[in-house]
């Protein structure tokens, strides 16, 4: 028969002084890590919990399991845990709890204040009981009084990051896959567009060093592209090589996630984030506030009759460019590779980030004919598009001079000198925002799913000669 010891809870601060004792807690979670492989056959995870009692550090309970799914699943941070039956252990200095698959059992509830007492995840071995209602609404109410979960204000949009900063983001995990060179990466979005970076590649080099089109090794199907978002960045995130990433098969597409103190860099102009060491990852509610804001968002975004322009052409690209087709739908880069339909046509407002042939005595055969290859970038995808021929023609406006095709390609590129004479001569280039016309064609009557081109037609370049 059980005794009503066997359900006493006890402080997190009592708990710490029964040194290999089985005890109960009930504390606030304040932060977890991911479910990962452990070195035997088991899997395992971390939480870290406080109580009124014990507030820093907060007292660290390590899991195993059989299964990931037998593992705590931890909504967010601030919600509370139940533990009963796990092992006081002292390693060092430091006092921690173990929680025994055999013998321990858990349940999680929500932390906010409220009158709901059902846990959302219960370990098979519970039995949640009126009488830990009053324990629940305590910590519910200290919780809410002490202010201690209180990080909205730092999780900036995709939109707001700059380059080399450990920031905080509220995201949608889209993809996970193992790329070609064996790395895992997650693919997020929240509905908002990355900043525009410059280009500092020479242009000389793009015949044998291109500009990559992508970060991944070989390109993404066009089957899962046609899942992902086809407005607003997506941000591709890799692994530190010092991070386990075994666990990286458990995460849920389609989560809302918090990414606390994720490392940011720009690679050939394209954003990356790595998750190292000091990174964490948290599960969110769907009614989380700020889910709700980046939601609502994007959906006043999709309202906009200009809804596909980027953010960073408001409140309209430059002039650098006119096209014939002002009355024809705004696309998206993302638009125009999804696209149902092989053959067809759209209004795009881009970046020029590079041109092949580099050099304007180049840019026509020696029969004439103007055969050309730029690459272009909007904030969902890059793209090459050729100009051939009489597309040629209306771009450079006819056959000027190389010395005008020069200055009207630097007006395309953003290219701008290197004052510094310190260091070699590099091209620095800030393309504006520009509007094309684009084309889609077959290569091969052969293979017209899998050689999809592009081509520049019907868009004109506006400088004075």
């Amino acid at each position: 028969m059980e005794t009503a010891d066997h359900y006493k809870f006890l402080s997190i601060q009592d708990a710490m002084k029964c040194i290999n004792q089985k005890v109960n807690i009930t504390g606030i979670i304040v932060d977890f890590g991911l479910p990962k492989p452990s070195r035997g056959t088991d899997y395992h995870c971390t939480l870290k919990i406080i109580d009124e009692s014990y507030q820093k550090p907060g007292m660290l309970v390590n899991f195993f399991a059989e299964s990931s799914q037998q593992l705590p699943d931890v909504v967010e941070r601030g919600d509370i845990v139940q533990l009963f039956n796990v092992m006081v252990k002292r390693h060092g200095e430091e006092v921690n709890a173990v929680f025994n698959k055999k013998i321990s059992s858990f349940a999680l509830y929500n932390g906010k204040d409220s009158s709901d007492f059902v846990p959302y995840q219960v370990s098979p071995k519970i039995h949640p009981r009126d009488v830990d209602k009053k324990l629940l609404a305590e910590l519910r109410k200290w919780l809410l009084n002490s202010q201690l979960i209180q990080d909205s204000n730092n999780f900036p949009m995709l939109r707001e990051i700059n380059e080399g900063d450990h920031c905080n983001l509220v995201c949608k995990i889209l993809h996970c896959c193992e790329t070609a060179n064996q790395e895992w990466v997650i693919f997020v979005w929240d509905g908002t567009d990355l900043r525009p970076n410059r280009i500092s590649s020479k242009q000389e080099d793009e015949l044998h060093n291109p500009l990559r089109l992508h970060p991944e090794l070989v390109p993404l199907s066009r089957e899962l592209l046609r899942t992902l978002p086809r407005v607003g960045s997506i941000l591709r995130i890799s692994y530190d090589k010092s991070i386990e990433k075994n666990h990286l098969k458990l995460l849920e597409n389609d989560k809302w996630v918090k990414l606390v103190h994720l490392h940011l860099e720009v690679h050939a102009g394209l954003w990356h984030g790595v998750f190292t060491r000091s990174t964490k990852l948290r599960y969110m509610r769907n009614d989380d506030d700020l889910i709700q804001q980046r939601q609502r968002l994007y959906e006043e975004r999709l309202s906009w009759n200009l809804r596909r322009m980027p953010f960073w052409s408001f409140p309209w690209p430059s002039y650098v460019t006119v096209i014939d087709h002002d009355d024809a739908p705004l696309c998206t880069l993302m638009d125009v590779l999804t696209h149902s339909e092989v053959t067809a046509k759209f209004r795009c407002v881009v970046r020029v980030v590079t041109g092949m042939p580099w050099s304007a005595e180049n840019f026509r055969s020696n029969s004439g004919i103007y055969r050309m290859r730029l690459t272009l970038e909007d904030p969902t995808a890059r793209i090459h598009a050729y100009v051939y021929a009489e597309d040629g023609e209306t771009l450079f406006d006819g056959y000027p001079s190389n010395s005008i095709l020069t200055q009207k390609m630097n007006s395309l590129l953003g290219k701008m000198p290197c004052d510094d004479s310190t260091e070699p001569k590099r091209d620095l280039r800030n393309p504006p925002w520009v509007q094309v016309c684009l084309k889609s064609y077959y290569t091969s009557e052969h293979d017209k799913w899998g050689s999809r081109q592009f081509r520049i037609f019907n868009t004109r370049i506006m400088v004075r000669d």
